[in-house]
Parts: C-alpha cells; sequence; structure tokens
C-alpha cells in the first residue's frame, strides 16, 4: 500500500514525462522551466516546507494545468497540512487526468475519510483491493470508512478479506479488528521473533497507530489518545522501516485530537 521512497521517486518521474511528453512539441523552454520547478518542489518536499511546496506546484499549475503529478503531489501535501477537503480535490483531479491509476489511490481514500466523505472513501479501498489484495492497512481503512454509517458489528462482518499480509503484526491487527484477536494480541506480535531494536520499532509504529484507530471506534478515547501520541512520536520521522506518509498520517490524528479534547 506505501511505495518505498526510491520507488515513489521513479513513480513521480514516471507520470511527470507521460504527463508532459506533448511538451516535446509544444514550449521547450516551458517544459525545461516545469521540470525545474519540479525539481524544486521535491527539495521543498525533503525539507518538510509544505507551504513553499505548495506555491511552487500553483506556479506549475498556472504554466500547464493538464500535468497529472502536480495534482498527486499537491493532494499529498495539502494531507499532511490537514487540509482534507482541498486534498480529496487535487486526487479526484489526479485520477480524471490520469485514470489507469485509480485503483491505486490509496491516499486519497485516506484524505476521503478525514474529509468524511466515508461512502466515497470506502469505494476507493474497495477499488485497492483489486490493485492489491494482500494489505491489511486497506480493509482497515475501509473498515475505518464504514463504521460512521454501519457500526462497528456490521462493518467487521463485511471486512475486505486478508490471508498473507506478510508484515508483523498486521495479521494480528487484522484479527484484531474483525474481533477474533485482542489488543494485547498485537503488542505481543511486536515482539515476535526476537526482532532488533529497529525491526521493533517499526512494528511498534503500525501496531500503535492502528491501537489508536481501533480504540477510537470503540468508544475507548484515553486508549485511542495512548497509542495516536506514540505513533506520532517526532523521533520516528524519518525512520528507515516506517512510511513518512503513515508518519503523517498519525501526527495529523494526534494534531487533530489535541484539538478537540
Amino acid at each position: 500500500m506505501h511505495l518505498p521512497k526510491l520507488i515513489l521517486c521513479i513513480y513521480v518521474i514516471t507520470c511527470f514525462y507521460s504527463s508532459v511528453g506533448h511538451c516535446q512539441d509544444a514550449d521547450a523552454p516551458q517544459a525545461a522551466q516545469i521540470k525545474t520547478l519540479l525539481q524544486q518542489v521535491s527539495t521543498a518536499q525533503t525539507a518538510r516546507q509544505f507551504p513553499q511546496a505548495i506555491k511552487l506546484l500553483n506556479q506549475i499549475e498556472k504554466l500547464d494545468n493538464t500535468i497529472a503529478v502536480v495534482f498527486y503531489l499537491r493532494g499529498r501535501i495539502h494531507f499532511q497540512q490537514a487540509a482534507f477537503k482541498q486534498s480529496v480535490r487535487d486526487f479526484n483531479r489526479y485520477v480524471v487526468l490520469n485514470p489507469k491509476i485509480e485503483s491505486r489511490q490509496w491516499e486519497r481514500g485516506i484524505s476521503m475519510y478525514y474529509a468524511q466523505h466515508y461512502k466515497q472513501g470506502a469505494s476507493q479501498f474497495e477499488l485497492y483491493q483489486t490493485y492489491h489484495n494482500q494489505d491489511v492497512e486497506n480493509s482497515v481503512w475501509r473498515f475505518l470508512c464504514m463504521v460512521p454509517d454501519s457500526g462497528v458489528a456490521k462493518a467487521r462482518k463485511v471486512m475486505l478479506p486478508i490471508e498473507n499480509d506478510r508484515r508483523i503484526p498486521m495479521m494480528k491487527v487484522f484479527e484484531m479488528y474483525r474481533g477474533t484477536a485482542t489488543p494485547e494480541d498485537v503488542l505481543q506480535a511486536v515482539e515476535q521473533g526476537d526482532p532488533t531494536k529497529e525491526i521493533t520499532a517499526t512494528r511498534a509504529f503500525y501496531a500503535h497507530l492502528y491501537l489508536g484507530l481501533y480504540y477510537e471506534v470503540t468508544d475507548k478515547p484515553k486508549l485511542a489518545r495512548k497509542y495516536i501520541e506514540l505513533s506520532a512520536n517526532p523521533q520516528l520521522l524519518g525512520h528507515a522501516g516506517i512510511n513518512s506518509y503513515m508518519w503523517d498520517v498519525a501526527r495529523v490524528h494526534w494534531n487533530r485530537m489535541q484539538q478537540t479534547k
């Protein structure tokens, strides 16, 4: 569900050149300008200078509003800034410009969840299941999208099936959401196999994030806050085994909790 940084870079570059291939027949100086601006966007993102990255992407859009990857990148950054509706709008535009990629847009599903577009979010995660059908996180986010309208019990019964997510402790996370394992089982799985300190930190991050979300939808706010805060620990940003975007999900969620306490 979550692309490693190198793969993401290759993916973005590929999307860029497929999106602006028409520039070969158009204004070469403009194409060069867009390429330079995209490189500056990458630098700003790496430095987590999100307002600057948004400004640069807006400049590119003014030059050419048909470059799909601009909307993909801006959708991600809007989410990182907790601008959920803007994020959804950009991801939707990205899909319009690049429809063949729609099934892979798990980020759009997460933004839809936080924008309270629950039915659309559930549909996005169902679509992602056709692309990757062994991702516990996808099943969990679809469950979370269903709970507001269907309740926990019904959402459990129709969870997207997962049989072999090899990431520990994700199968225990899946079983917990389905009601066949306990939070204690998830935490015990983190220590399975005498892992190194680095591997333990990775496992614990995902365990804590999904424990926090689980406790939130099962009306245990104190425990929800405890585990979301653990997953949003700033020291985890940049950890090799933790997807930085998912760390931002934890951070954004924790910030929202603090604002509503």
